[in-house]
């Protein structure tokens, strides 16, 4: 293990002012992204969409890393250089989704297990010759009547903090994603009560795994109401309970946490990261590493048509820049016009 290689890594993820992109859809994933723009998830579509994602001009200045899929780390630009190394020659770091998704918890019913573990060292061997620097491993914790347990929380924390062990074996910073679900009908008060259950037993594990604190990257829900609950939460209490969550748990140690955006609309997602850094000081850098609320207006606009590859791609840009701004508590509702 090469500390000050993770280390240096680590902070590059989280720098100022930029955050990181998810394109790690599965194939199933981004197909029901494509169906919403009847466009069929041909290899060749799922190619240029992302070409046009890790292309767009401006779009680098907000983005540090990307998380690639299996498929998507293999495939290259239209001019034949890999993905992995374009992105490296534009100052982007490459990364990789390792998990093989989360499965039913044998004896735990509406709870999941995620997989992946087997064979992983050797994955993890290849994917550093690809060009791959980081990877990620997403944990799924659901509320509902009589959920999570202790159980299911431990056991997803057990499996990330192997994961991240032998992610830093492999000179690779693993991005530790322990994701509470905003499905339900609770309240902020249960998402918080169980992002903190989550949260401590996850930091346990990672210190009885010896993992190296300085060269990972958190990445966690925010801490807010539920899709279906009755009364949602505001912005200033999400970023109140957030901020109030992670420091109860989350070392200084730890270079930065990057929030998955779970479900929020893309204005929602920049908007509460922008609350939560103007709630600090922080012991760690705050950004993104956003998915569909990074993508979801630029494959609207794009739509799958070559006419539209610029137009998408300057949308893309434009929600990068907005998200650069809110990891810096500079974001305001009123730059979505002006933007």
């Amino acid at each position: 293990m090469n500390r000050s290689e993770l280390a240096r890594t680590a902070q590059a993820m989280v720098a100022t002012g930029k955050g990181i992109l998810a394109a790690d859809e599965s194939t199933g994933t981004i197909r029901k992204r494509f169906d919403a723009i009847r466009l069929e998830s041909t290899e060749e579509h799922r190619r240029a969409y992302r070409e046009l994602l890790f292309t767009a001009p401006g779009a680098g200045e907000a983005i540090s890393g990307v998380i690639l899929f299996d498929e998507t780390l293999r495939q290259r630009t239209a001019d034949g250089t890999p993905f992995p190394q374009y992105l490296a020659d534009h100052g982007i770091i490459p990364g990789i989704k390792v998990d093989r998704g989360a499965k039913p918890l044998a004896g735990f019913p509406g709870e999941t297990v995620t997989e992946g573990l087997d064979g992983l060292r050797e994955r993890l061997v290849e994917y550093h010759k690809l060009g791959a620097r980081f990877a990620k491993w997403r944990a799924v914790i659901d509320i509902a009547a009589g959920i999570p347990t202790a159980f299911a929380i431990d056991a997803n924390a057990h499996a990330l903090a192997r994961y991240a062990a032998l992610c830093q074996e492999n000179d690779i910073v693993p991005i530790v994603e322990p994701e509470v679900l905003m499905d339900g009908d609770h309240s902020i008060e249960r998402c918080e009560e169980v992002t903190d259950a989550t949260l401590s037993c996850v930091f346990k594990r990672l210190q009885d795994h010896r993992i190296y604190l300085e060269g990972m990257v958190l990445k966690p829900n925010m801490v807010i109401s539920g899709k279906k609950a009755p009364e949602r939460a505001a912005p200033e209490a999400v970023a109140q309970a957030t901020v109030r969550c992670l420091k109860r748990h989350v070392p200084p140690a730890v270079p930065g946490i990057a929030f998955l955006s779970g479900g929020q609309s893309p204005t929602e997602a920049t908007l509460h990261l922008s609350l939560i850094n103007r709630a600090g000081p922080l012991p760690w850098s705050v950004t993104f590493s956003y998915g569909r609320a990074l993508q979801e207006t630029a494959l609207q606009a794009w739509g799958g048509r070559s006419a539209d590859f610029k137009t998408g791609q300057q949308e893309f840009a434009r929600r990068a820049r907005l998200n650069g701004l809110a990891s810096q508590g500079r974001y305001t509702p009123d730059m979505e016009r002006a933007a």
